[in-house]
């Protein structure tokens, strides 16, 4: 139970409304805490480090703690019930542009090192209390915290949390209040340090296309062709290491085998062996030589290592019967890479989870790349969240949501909560989560470890289950390791090339790649016959294409990125006297020229500027094969995507019908109209051609010359 004491140490008087915490209270008193939480292992006032893992409900979120060690000692007690009133109190105060009125836990974790950060300049300038802290000090402050050579987004945080530390006066007594007047006058951090934050300055970057391209290829292969031999040879790892002597004397009490019963298995071993042209499992000995694997022999009898001294050692070796390089599994490869086995043997006993970490890899990298959801949701799926509407054909993946879930008085709801759509995902995506279904029992897709027997630690702190954002990175680094070796090894071409600035892959560069991809190569290939261009589709289909999935403002910025660089060819094209043809011809003209003097150097600051700017009817300029639309959706006779009262709706450009009022038709443009004049011009010469099909074709040629003649008479009467 809470200890509480009803005034501070020295006497001052706590407000009205605040708890007060002794020694002995809890830190996280009025937090809501994991079901598993150990209450007697909570983290209490006095400690100088709090464990706030029991508050987090996020399976992938690695451990982090308070550590109010490394506070200067002058100000660590209050420091401590400062936070302690973020943590407990119901309304601590209201942060400008906060949601709700009680910060969540990740926000107190970001918080306490910049805040330490104050604290540490602080009493270099000889101040012991937060009453201490004057306007001068402030200012003063406000200087050292601009000049510092660190990102504007840690400027931000630093004057923020000075803001945080005021914000909460009314729950504080007055000898740890800071004066009543706001810090710096109430201005904020835009106005402070006189330009807006650059919060796209340290944007994540995309994965370059070769290495996205090789990195899917390797991963939808482990998919569809490696994952039944991983499964099965992983399957019979288990089985094999649930016979291990040592792992069953850690459950059970092991009784001793009858007389002869050991001699009569090893006799049955060797006999399937010779059946089978089987050889025995062997492994290097310390010398380098070739020595029988006496552990895995031990495995497969279900007996102790030391029959390696008795009677049935003698047997195996007296047997005839050959020793192989290694202690391989019974499954037979049945995968094919380009036609041929994917590996010349079968896998062993230490392969097995080696691949089976691999192959969970590349399906974590198919789910998190191809369904647009955030590295954390993916991270915390759960078996059985796919399923399959007959109805609408589509595949459905249902999950948890973390970012912006929120109660009704606009705080985190820190356990999530559950997409109100579920993703609308491709099927390579459903087969991902099937093999990892098969793969291993745990509830969650993508657990820490995916063998049972390795048992959490009881001195382990985290409290997730599942791999975090760093031990996927190390996941994806040892996947592109795996293939590259393999290629070397093979001889082959399609290795994972490193990006040029040398990144590390990690999840989060996933959704802005996908959305590169999707804008700048609609048609490339995902899997088989599956295109960018429907995976675009499935993703904002209504589900992930939703505002809480934040997908379409990550499209929404590669979409202006491509668009102004073609606005920029097209203006430049222009000046250069390009000549354009078509009933929209003069609407072309007008929206490039007005364009370019609207956004040229235009800096977004934010996605979702992208996104409301993309509704600018002078950016409605969409390039096509052989044509250009002039967006008009009023006049559009295509299927629109979106309807017409949609600022974001866009053509079908696949759909494009000829006698369209939108069309225009540059001479980058008629370069492909005039090559695709020739090429029908060759196939119309086909004597052996079915009647029906030339006559077709000869109708689209002459179309062809009709487009092809006008907008050379257009150009010559200029």
């Amino acid at each position: 139970m809470i200890a509480t004491s009803p005034l501070p140490a020295d006497g001052d008087v706590v407000p009205e409304g605040t708890e007060w915490p002794g020694p002995d209270a809890l830190v996280l008193l009025h937090r809501d805490l994991r079901a598993e939480t150990d209450l007697g292992r909570l983290s209490r006032f006095a400690d100088d480090r709090w464990d706030v893992d029991p508050a987090v409900f996020e399976e992938h979120i690695s451990s982090r703690s308070l550590n109010f060690a490394r506070v200067p000692a002058a100000f660590r007690q209050d420091t401590k019930h400062y936070f302690w009133q973020l943590l407990n109190h119901s309304s601590p105060g209201i942060m400008r542009r906060a949601n709700g009125g009680r910060p969540a836990i990740a926000t107190i974790l970001s918080a306490f090192s910049p805040f330490k950060t104050f604290l540490v300049w602080l009493r270099r300038r000889g101040v012991t209390s937060f009453d201490q802290i004057t306007p001068q000090l402030l200012d003063a402050y406000l200087i050292a915290v601009d000049g510092a050579t660190i990102a504007m987004d840690r400027k931000y945080r630093r004057v923020s949390e000075v803001r945080r530390l005021w914000a909460t006066r009314g729950v504080l007594p007055a000898r740890m209040r800071m004066p009543a007047t706001p810090p710096w006058g109430g201005a904020d951090s835009r106005e402070i340090f006189g330009r807006m934050r650059a919060e796209r300055e340290n944007r994540t970057p995309r994965i370059g296309e070769l290495t996205m391209q090789h990195l899917l290829i390797w991963a939808v292969r482990f998919i569809e062709d490696f994952a039944p031999d991983i499964l099965a040879a992983h399957a019979e790892y288990l089985e094999l290491h649930s016979q291990d002597i040592e792992h069953r004397r850690r459950k059970e009490k092991v009784e001793r085998s009858p007389q002869g019963e050991i001699l009569r298995r090893m006799s049955a071993y060797l006999d399937q062996l010779r059946d089978h042209g089987g050889m025995l499992p062997g492994r290097a000995g310390d010398d380098g030589t070739l020595v029988i694997d006496w552990r895995h022999v031990a495995r497969i009898l279900s007996c102790a290592d030391s029959i390696r001294k008795g009677p049935g050692a003698r047997m195996a070796i007296d047997s005839g019967i050959p020793v192989a390089d290694g202690a391989y599994l019974d499954p037979p490869i049945t995968g094919r890479l380009d036609g041929r086995p994917w590996r010349q043997t079968r896998i062993t006993y230490h392969e097995a989870p080696k691949l089976a970490r691999l192959l969970s890899t590349a399906c974590f990298i198919a789910v998190a790349y191809l369904s647009g959801a955030r590295p954390g949701e993916v991270l915390n799926l759960h078996r059985g969240c796919v399923e399959y509407d007959k109805e609408g054909d589509l595949w459905l993946m249902r999950g948890l949501y973390f970012k912006n879930a929120v109660d009704s008085d606009g705080n985190k709801l820190p356990a999530g909560a559950l997409r109100r759509d579920p993703w609308v995902i491709v099927e390579i995506v459903a087969q991902a989560i099937n093999v990892l279904e098969k793969l291993h029992p745990h509830p969650l897709l993508f657990p820490s470890k995916i063998e049972p027997h390795h048992r959490r630690s009881s001195s382990t702190k985290r409290h997730g289950n599942a791999r975090t954002d760093s031990s996927i990175a190390l996941d994806l680094a040892a996947f592109v390791t795996w293939v590259n070796d393999e290629c070397r090894r093979q001889g082959r071409t399609d290795h994972i090339p490193p990006e040029g600035d040398q990144r590390r892959l990690s999840a989060s560069r996933f959704r802005r790649t996908l959305a590169w991809f999707i804008r700048r190569r609609p048609r490339g290939l995902v899997a088989a016959s599956i295109q960018y261009g429907h995976v675009h589709t499935r993703l904002l289909q209504g589900y992930a294409g939703s505002y809480e999935s934040g997908f379409p403002d990550e499209y929404a910025f590669e979409d202006w990125l491509y668009r102004i660089e073609i606005l920029a060819e097209d203006a430049q094209a222009l000046d250069e006297g390009e000549h354009v043809s078509g009933p929209a011809s003069d609407a072309y003209r007008h929206r490039v020229h007005a364009a370019t003097r609207q956004f040229a150097g235009h800096v977004l600051t934010s996605d979702r500027q992208a996104l409301d700017l993309l509704g600018n009817p002078l950016l409605q300029i969409h390039h096509g094969n052989g044509m250009t639309c002039v967006l008009d959706p009023a006049q559009a006779a295509c299927r629109l995507r979106g309807t017409i009262d949609d600022p974001l709706v866009t053509p079908d450009l696949d759909d494009c019908r000829p006698q369209c009022r939108c069309i225009a038709r540059t001479d980058r443009d008629m370069q492909e109209v005039r090559q695709d004049y020739l090429d029908l011009v060759d196939i119309t010469d086909d004597p052996l051609a079915p009647s029906i099909r030339h006559e077709r074709e000869l109708h689209e040629l002459e179309r062809l010359r009709r487009i092809i003649t006008a907008h050379e008479t257009e150009e010559n009467d200029r």
